[in-house]
């Protein structure tokens, strides 16, 4: 598995990392919170790198892109992706993003309809209750011990400065406990077809999952035995269910598809 093409383009005042696998159809890969591409897209990438031009990208504080002194915020990571994808020529493209990932994708869509074919949405949410019960105010209490200790250890090997971990963390947390719901028209607005993916013991209700699913016109929903991401990717214990992650990927390369 390795990259066509990796590097750095200045964006938005940041230098941002994306990497390039396969040819086809061009394919976004957008992580989650705390992540970087190949923690949370790893397995994916394994199983569509022959099928797609697969585009993973590390958000504004993640992985090996930069920072920059302003909040994080959904929008500001559409921005920069769309501006990223214009500065290496690709002018359309779905887009897979997971969990925080899954916000922003909604907001490239909401943004620059223009620039999406297809949406895989997994594991996100658009208003707080959405989230399971307490979700919220563990938040405003988390400090770095509370981070999974798999995903300190990515960031580190990626980029082994302990003040731009501490930075992450601080802007991830904030974004989260300063949240606000999202208008229902985001989401009604959203013309491109659509794949919501969720897990039944995920950090957001199926109640949820299945309310977005409803606002957005004639969307695909997919709710699966799995916690968080665990449909994709191994969970925090390293534990990998590979027939889940077969099932979820073809059902998600077929819906691309069609």
């Amino acid at each position: 598995m390795n990259p066509v093409e990796k590097g750095y383009q200045h964006i938005n005042g940041i230098e941002m990392y994306y990497e390039i696998y396969g040819s086809g159809k061009p394919l976004v890969l957008i992580h989650g919170g705390g992540s970087s591409i190949l923690f949370d897209y790893k397995d994916v990438i394994a199983r569509l790198e022959n099928k797609f031009q697969l585009i993973g990208i590390d958000l504004q504080n993640h992985g090996r892109s930069g920072h920059r002194n302003i909040p994080e915020t959904f929008e500001q990571d559409a921005h920069d992706i769309a501006a990223l994808l214009k500065s290496i020529n690709i002018e359309k493209a779905s887009f897979w993003g997971f969990s925080n990932g899954g916000n922003t994708v909604m907001q490239i869509a909401h943004l620059y309809p223009e620039i999406v074919e297809k949406l895989v949405v997994a594991s996100a949410f658009y208003k707080r209750n959405g989230m399971m019960d307490g979700f919220f105010e563990s938040m405003n209490n988390a400090t770095l011990d509370f981070m999974p200790e798999p995903l300190k250890a990515n960031f580190l090997n990626l980029n082994p400065d302990f003040s731009a971990l501490e930075n992450m963390f601080d802007k991830d947390g904030k974004r989260m406990q300063t949240f606000e719901d999202w208008d229902e028209n985001v989401l009604k607005n959203i013309s491109s077809p659509t794949l919501f993916i969720s897990g039944d013991k995920d950090v957001m209700k199926p109640e949820h999952a299945v309310e977005m699913w409803r606002l957005v016109k004639d969307s695909q929903l997919m709710i699966l035995p799995a916690t968080h991401g665990s449909y994709m990717m191994a969970d925090f214990n390293g534990n990998t269910n590979e027939k889940l992650i077969d099932f979820t990927v073809n059902e998600a390369e077929r819906f691309l598809n069609n």
